[in-house]
């Protein structure tokens, strides 16, 4: 039995706490490292994993397996992300009250290894002048290695439906802005 099975079957007996740290355990390490790449700073990584966290707890008892349990995992994950980059969220956050949901998101980030293998520092110089969105899609393509499908369905999570379709042809035109932007910074050379 797959996670995304064990997770619906969890869900549909009612035992909802049992699902909630399934999914934290199971794909937490992930939700750290998309988040380390997407935020880059600690601080801010631990209180959108913290509300990853609680939002999964408070969330899956909804989840159906409609989506693939990672692409859901995510999408919660993007969307704490983007909350914590508010600065109302970053003058009013309130860390995850501790409990057993905090523990588990402790246990998580704790037993995660501490250092993402770094880019080099002129790539990642140049992901950090993206817009978030933009960020997001290489992220969940590059690092996650999500399919095009998959990335519809974290993109899609509080809003209209993105076309699969879409998604490739804005990555391509984002691919060539960046070889562009890294040829005019040195890091890559015309072959001639």
């Amino acid at each position: 039995m797959g996670d995304d099975e064990r997770v619906v079957r969890l869900v549909s007996a009612g035992h909802a706490r049992q699902a909630a740290t399934q999914v934290i355990q199971t794909h937490g390490p992930a939700v750290l490292r998309y988040l380390r790449a997407l935020l880059r700073d600690e601080g801010t990584v631990d209180d959108a994993f913290s509300l990853f966290g609680e939002w999964v707890w408070r969330g899956i008892a909804n989840f159906r397996g409609e989506a693939p349990l990672r692409s859901w995992a995510l999408g919660v994950a993007w969307n704490a992300a983007q909350r914590v980059r508010d600065e109302a969220w970053q003058k009013h956050r309130a860390r995850l009250s501790t409990g057993f949901a905090s523990r588990v998101v402790a246990k998580v980030r704790t037993t995660t290894p501490g250092t993402l293998e770094r880019r080099a520092e002129g790539l990642d110089r140049l992901r950090g002048e993206l817009s978030p969105e933009d960020q997001n899609l290489l992220v969940l393509r590059l690092d996650q290695e999500l399919a095009w499908e998959e990335i519809a369905v974290v993109l899609s999570g509080g809003g209209s439906p993105v076309k699969p379709s879409a998604l490739r042809k804005r990555f391509e035109r984002l691919k060539e802005r960046m070889a562009k932007r890294a040829r005019e910074q040195g890091l890559l050379h015309d072959r001639g």
